[in-house]
């Protein structure tokens, strides 16, 4: 295993958590007992801040997050947005003109006030959080892309995910980033240079640390910037194959704690 990580970094969704979005109790005692023993866990996430609650329901302590594929760093003990990094009205703007023109039945949402509240357009498919107080339609295009956000939702009908992502990236040409995590054919769209790689390297240095201290573990596509940055990555075996490609090392699935059986065999069983 070599020198034992300074930082362990952690996907939420696919990777730590099973697919029924449950932590195992196995899970959250290695986390708790790594951080108590000096070594920082941070979340790594497409997630907003304000589906992190239950995360944070089944943890013993809450462990600070990079929300919003690496635009925003959330600490939980204070409530406090350390880093957030939006697209601007008129990035915003120009990015809905262009996605408009290349797929004629996009719908759009945002993730806004640094992922704590989303709006969307009437016709965009909600999913998981579907009815939340802080989530509501627009009246306008124009009302949506009013505000900075910390990412733009994108979604045409049921569709390829890795063949949207190419067909969003190409329109966009550099202008943001395109990525996903998810199945059923959802682009997430950030600030130019936002990714998970960003907001963990930043996060990193603030600690003292740099890419060689950081282990991390992903699963889906949105996490191939921050695996390919982090000095150790490690895939769960579910992960898409485009994961699987690139990490150093496989462990288990999701649903058989693949990341805490990987962190017991770094830091030792409890």
């Amino acid at each position: 295993m070599g020198i034992p990580p300074r930082l362990v970094a952690t996907d939420i969704d696919g990777t730590l958590l099973a697919d029924d979005r449950t932590l195992s109790a196995r899970t959250a005692a290695v986390l708790e007992r790594i951080t108590a023993q000096g070594t920082p866990v941070v979340l790594v996430t497409g997630r907003p801040i304000r589906w992190l609650q239950l995360v944070y329901d089944q943890l013993p302590t809450p462990l600070p997050a990079i929300c919003a594929n690496g635009a925003v760093v959330y600490d939980p003990a204070a409530d406090e947005v350390l880093r957030a990094d939006p697209l601007a009205p008129e990035h915003l703007a120009e990015v809905a003109r262009r996605l408009r023109a290349a797929v004629p039945d996009v719908s759009f949402a945002v993730e806004i006030v640094d992922s704590r509240q989303m709006r969307h357009e009437a016709h965009y498919p909600l999913r998981w959080d579907a009815d939340h107080d802080a989530i509501r339609a627009v009246e306008s295009p124009e009302e949506l892309l009013s505000a900075p956000a910390v990412k733009l939702l994108a979604r045409a009908g049921e569709q390829d995910p890795d063949a949207f992502v190419e067909l969003v990236a190409g329109a966009l040409q550099g202008l943001a980033e395109a990525t996903h995590s998810s199945y059923s054919g959802l682009v997430e769209i950030s600030a130019a240079g936002v990714t998970k790689a960003a907001g963990l390297a930043w996060y990193a240095e603030r600690l003292g640390m740099s890419e060689q201290d950081v282990l991390a573990f992903g699963d889906m596509p949105n996490d191939l910037p921050m695996l390919t940055w982090a000095g150790r990555a490690v895939a769960v075996a579910n992960a898409h194959p485009a994961v699987l490609a690139i990490a150093d090392e496989v462990t288990g699935a999701n649903t058989e704690d693949g990341v805490a059986a990987y962190l017991e065999k770094v830091f030792g069983a409890g």
